[in-house]
């Protein structure tokens, strides 16, 4: 792997980039932005009815985030002048044909300029409704692939999956492609066709038969539970983009493709600055409902290594393999951007660290009292463990409750209702979550790792483009750095 200056690569490309309010995708332009503001354009595509909706979206959900701060520090009164001119900024949706650009002469134009195409659109929801995640996830990427293999220049196309992909397995999961049809558990029959003539039946069953809109949703969500376990994927989201994977290498023929599988995105560890976050993901459930008071125990196994990797670190990925595979000839090159194998981190620390930081510095909530957090949490190293504390803790209270409304004449509903809900709710948490506080396995980053080594080789800005997790002390980042910015953007 030869390659040269990244800042210099970089320099006058034009890039389209999908799915640009995600949490990633602002990430990767502001750090275009910041470190090579010559580049030549940036096509971001937004959902939006229209160009004029899509620059209110854009400029609301991305250009005000905090994470633009430091490149607004860096280029002062040349900031706004910059966006104008670099950045092209359109309505249109992955889940149709030409991505649902109306404008011919934008496409024309995207046709004939661009040099790479990045696809983050996804949905992230593990309970999505099967037609919007397999709209997004599945279709979506056959769609921006086929955009991307009619533009006359266009040297990579990049696309964001997820590590988790390999469903439960276990061990080591190796860096290796998914073709059309491929199953987790070897039940033949998946056709990702049939897929979507299942879900467009289904749908018009529900329609004639006059069902509502939260029928509708309740049934979508179900139907792409039941097909993901059938293929042996634990959830929709992993399901659709494991699809996803198997349409872009599909259809991808001649042009040059990367892959890139991160493991459990976190806050920033560097750049822009450290500790910039959105949302509570996968892991950061816990930490939002432990910091808040709500947690008093864990259903995981303590022992299971938890890959976790910041967000900042995956876009250097992501660039750093752009440039090492532009123009070169590749069949399909998968990389997973991860830990656990050259710095795991196990739940046992990730519990204490959570502890030690709410204990502490216990989270200030909007009354201005600091929130008490339980030192001392329960475990239940297993899911049946689980469940028997619900039936012995909780179900007696219930049918308590139950026994004082027909009493009392219905005073007791309103208590015996919460708790129900809240009990479907830590269940239906637990059943989510599961297949990843129960997951072992590590994540093969040979690939990643031969990168890194090449950079390094030939001399690139390894000081802008970290990659190694190794670098990480898990203590200092997560009290620190992580949690510290869960509690100031997300809290």
């Amino acid at each position: 792997m030869e390659f040269g200056s990244i800042l210099q690569f970089l320099e006058n490309k034009t890039i389209f980039v999908t799915g640009v309010t995600g949490f990633l995708a602002k990430i990767f332009v502001e750090k275009i932005l910041r470190v090579q503001p010559n580049v030549k354009k940036l096509y971001l595509l937004l959902r939006a009815s229209d160009a004029t909706s899509a620059s209110h979206r854009f400029h609301n959900e991305v250009m005000r985030k905090d994470l633009f701060r430091v490149a607004k520090e860096k280029l002062g009164a040349n900031f706004d002048a910059i966006i104008s001119k670099k950045i092209n900024i359109f309505s249109g949706d992955v889940c149709y044909d030409d991505l649902g650009i109306k404008d011919s002469s934008l496409r024309e134009e995207m046709k004939k300029e661009l040099d790479i195409v990045l696809n983050f659109a996804a949905t992230t929801r593990f309970d999505e409704r099967y037609d919007i995640a397999f709209g997004t996830n599945t279709i979506g990427a056959k769609n921006v692939m086929c955009f991307a293999k009619i533009c006359l220049k266009l040297k990579l196309f990049v696309h964001i999956s997820t590590a988790y992909v390999c469903g439960e397995s276990s061990g080591l999961i190796p860096e290796n492609p998914y073709r059309l049809g491929e199953t987790l558990n070897g039940v033949s029959g998946l056709d990702i066709e049939e897929e979507k003539k299942l879900i467009d039946t289904k749908l018009d069953e529900l329609k004639a038969k006059g069902a509502t809109e939260t029928e509708i949703k309740h049934a979508m969500k179900d139907i792409g539970v039941k097909r993901a376990k059938r293929y042996g994927w634990p959830n929709t989201y992993v399901f659709t983009k494991a699809m996803g994977e198997m349409l872009v290498g599909h259809f991808k023929e001649n042009l040059p493709l990367v892959i890139i599988r991160p493991s459990m995105i976190t806050s920033t560890y560097k750049e822009p600055f450290p500790g910039w976050v959105e949302d509570a993901r996968t892991l950061d459930a816990l930490t939002l409902s432990y910091g808040k008071g709500r947690l008093t125990f864990f259903v995981v196994d303590l022992a299971s290594i938890v890959d976790v990797i910041p967000g900042d670190m995956v876009v250097n990925a992501i660039i750093v393999a752009m440039v090492a595979h532009a123009n070169q000839p590749c069949d399909e090159v998968i990389y997973h951007v991860g830990s656990s194998v050259r710095n795991p981190i196990r739940f046992s620390n990730f519990k204490d660290y959570l502890i030690r930081h709410f204990t502490k510095k216990p989270w200030i909530n909007q009354n201005g009292k600091p929130v008490k957090v339980v030192s001392k949490v329960t475990i239940f190293n297993s899911i049946p463990n689980f469940h028997k504390f619900i039936r012995i803790r909780y179900l007696p209270l219930l049918k308590v409750l139950e026994l004082a409304n027909t009493i009392f004449c219905q005073s007791f509903q309103g208590a015996y209702n919460n708790l129900n809900r809240r009990i479907k709710l830590v269940k239906r948490l637990v059943e989510l979550y599961q297949p990843y506080l129960f997951f072992h396995a590590i994540f093969d980053d040979s690939n990643l790792d031969k990168l890194r080594i090449a950079a390094e080789e030939n001399g690139v800005e390894t000081d802008i483009f970290f990659l190694d997790s190794k670098s990480i002390d898990w203590e200092d980042y997560f009290l620190n750095t992580h949690i510290p910015g869960m509690v100031k953007y997300v809290f």
